[in-house]
């Protein structure tokens, strides 16, 4: 007969939220195992059984970041217009980077980019996470040529470069305490340049 588990006595969704949040604020390297199991309230052993490591439960922690605090991206790329896109992906950018409810600037820019060897496989997956979503501008800015919405002469991985770099710059000035509306006056100018047909 096979003896069945005990019933985890946490939350699952309520404590990767708050391993979320001490990540995004802290960093991979800044945030330790006593970081996490005291914000948490489970002990290593029950972090381990349920998300395995610390990297694992980071990783847990990111999809969760990216499907709520920064679904913007997506929702913005669904959008009929390139120009909707563009401006809907960077004042989504600065909406959720200076929210008042999380902490500043963005987890998957901010929490790894310096850190140890230990953190280095996860900096490598968010370094290529980067370049997937300036792979998704392109091709829906290539999409926009086809259908007559961007001049055919539009570089469009540099334009795609240039949103995801704006979008990057605009979570490290928010941690650094620049307010929305000094932001938002950088989105304008970034769009008073943006291609017409």
């Amino acid at each position: 007969m096979t003896q069945r588990g005990r019933p985890r006595a946490f939350d699952e969704d309520e404590v990767l939220d708050i391993a979320m949040r001490l990540f995004w604020e802290h960093g991979f390297d800044g945030t330790s195992m006593s970081d996490l199991t005291e914000a948490m309230g489970i002990n290593r052993r029950s972090i381990y059984a349920a998300f395995g490591n610390k990297e694992a439960l980071f990783t847990a922690a990111l999809e969760r970041y990216l499907a709520g605090p920064g679904a913007f991206a997506g929702k913005a790329l669904a959008l009929p217009t390139a120009r909707e896109v563009a401006e809907s992906f960077l004042r989504g950018s600065v909406e959720a980077f200076t929210s008042s409810d999380c902490p500043a600037g963005c987890m998957a820019v901010q929490s790894v980019l310096a850190c140890s060897d230990a953190g280095a496989a996860l900096r490598t997956d968010l370094a290529g996470r980067r370049e997937a979503g300036v792979d998704a501008f392109r091709e829906r800015f290539d999409r926009a040529q086809l259908d007559g919405d961007m001049p055919a002469d539009v570089d469009t991985q540099a334009l795609a470069g240039y949103i995801v770099a704006l979008s990057n710059g605009i979570a490290v000035q928010a941690s650094g305490g620049s307010g929305r509306a000094a932001l938002f006056r950088m989105v304008d100018l970034a769009l008073a340049a943006w291609p017409s047909t």
